[in-house]
């Protein structure tokens, strides 16, 4: 890393400098990450919906979790209920309000481990103009080579709760349950060098393609007998 690169981070405040070494920079495969929310539906049932297509930027060490750097951007348009009927009633003034605000954005505040693979992640999100915190249960479920792409690739679980009402959304209080539960599926592929955290980064500099899909050309892989040496190795 260049002296310069260095200054950045620096200047950024994202990381101390002791905590900069183990860390590298993950960009977030849009492909492979996914916010799935789940309502009450006039205690009928729990309406489903889900959100693809999220883009950012992870600066993680897996042996220093407290020194990890997360942001996100979800474009709403890509929301799924099941239903275009429905998908543009949430998508309207009442509820997302997406013409206006058409990308939520989450940014890490705070990291608290919790166990070996397992953290709390407190961040401000940023949806419909408003802004709250939130805090994500976090799982590292795996982190090592993909056995297609051969690039380093860390997957991760997560879940959170948010009410409604903290960010502007108030329409059918008796229809619409105010408690909104998320589940995150999402992995991460490591990019080529460490660098401030910038928004909209494309997939296409971590191993995928203009889509966001994997490009199944393999990065040279080092004989030093360490586990980035082996697709295999956890």
């Amino acid at each position: 890393m260049t002296c310069k690169r260095l200054g950045l981070l620096l200047l950024a405040g994202l990381l101390p400098a002791p905590a900069l070494a183990g860390a590298d920079l993950y960009v977030l495969d849009p492909v492979h990450t996914r916010v799935l929310f789940r309502v009450d539906h006039a205690g009928f049932s729990r309406a489903l919906g889900t959100f693809s297509g999220a883009t950012g930027e992870l600066l993680f060490d897996p042996g220093n979790w407290s020194s990890a750097r997360l942001e996100v951007e979800i474009p709403l348009e890509r929301l799924d209920l099941g239903d275009p009927e429905w998908n543009q009633r949430v998508l309207g003034h009442g509820f997302l309000d997406a013409g206006r605000h058409p990308v939520a954005r989450f940014r890490s505040t705070r990291v608290e481990p919790t166990g070996r693979d397992t953290a709390l992640v407190h961040g401000e999100l940023e949806l419909r103009g408003r802004r709250g915190e939130v805090v994500l249960d976090v799982r590292l479920n795996a982190l090592r080579r993909h056995p297609l792409t051969f690039h380093r690739t860390a997957g991760f679980s997560a879940t959170a709760r948010l009410d409604r009402r903290d960010f502007g959304m108030e329409s059918w209080p008796n229809v619409i349950g105010q408690q909104v539960e998320l589940w995150i599926e999402a992995e991460a592929v490591r990019s080529g060098e460490k660098q401030p955290m910038q928004r909209n980064i494309p997939g296409r500099d971590a191993g995928l393609d203009a889509s966001g899909q994997a490009m199944m050309t393999p990065e040279p892989a080092a004989n030093t007998g360490s586990e980035d040496a082996d697709p295999q190795s956890e």
